[in-house]
């Protein structure tokens, strides 16, 4: 309750809206959060989440988990932290994740990997979505509408580069906080 009242908060302060909504047949789903060129992304992002209801869980540097208070505050805002310093197979570990969790759940990915320029998206949030036999749902962020919502359910036909250019001229429409950033 507290988290949505904080949300709702931080939308009517800084200006921003909803656009869109999880409808029950994307609920357990990878969800792409795009463009990611600012630490802000993640404050939107999640507030909108907390305000749409919508179930998300996201990856987050388990060095991060670890912090007093920081650690536990991220956990109960649904972070699945990832050793990075480990060789794991981080697309094995969510497709795993997805289908031993029962119920809805959306695993949020930001394809950049980092909120620094990137020559190209990483491919991981498909193979995921494959794997786990789930729609991807393109989520986003615009700072020049100042918007947060959800686009459509896109559901993998198998062709990666095809399927990915589709999903990326979505993404061309969006405006990150740092356009010059982004990939797309």
């Amino acid at each position: 309750m507290f988290a949505k009242l904080l949300s709702k908060a931080i939308f009517k302060i800084a200006g921003w809206k909803l656009n869109g909504n999880l409808t029950p047949e994307n609920r357990r789903s990878v969800m792409i959060a795009a463009p990611h060129t600012s630490n802000w992304d993640f404050i939107y992002a999640r507030a909108a989440f907390y305000l749409m209801d919508a179930p998300i869980r996201f990856t987050i540097k388990k060095e991060f988990t670890e912090f007093p208070l920081v650690g536990p505050l991220l956990m109960s805002m649904g972070a699945l932290p990832v050793d990075r310093s480990k060789n794991t197979k981080l697309v094995d570990a969510m497709i795993k994740i997805i289908k031993e969790t029962p119920g809805d759940m959306c695993v949020m990915v930001t394809p950049e990997g980092t909120r620094k320029y990137q020559p190209r998206w990483r491919k991981g949030f498909y193979h995921v979505a494959v794997g786990a036999g789930v729609p991807i749902v393109l989520g986003y962020l615009d700072y020049a509408k100042k918007e947060a919502g959800i686009g459509p359910t896109f559901y993998p036909t198998g062709d990666i580069d095809a399927d990915i250019e589709k999903i990326m001229a979505f993404y061309r429409t969006k405006q990150g906080k740092f356009p010059e950033q982004g990939v797309l």
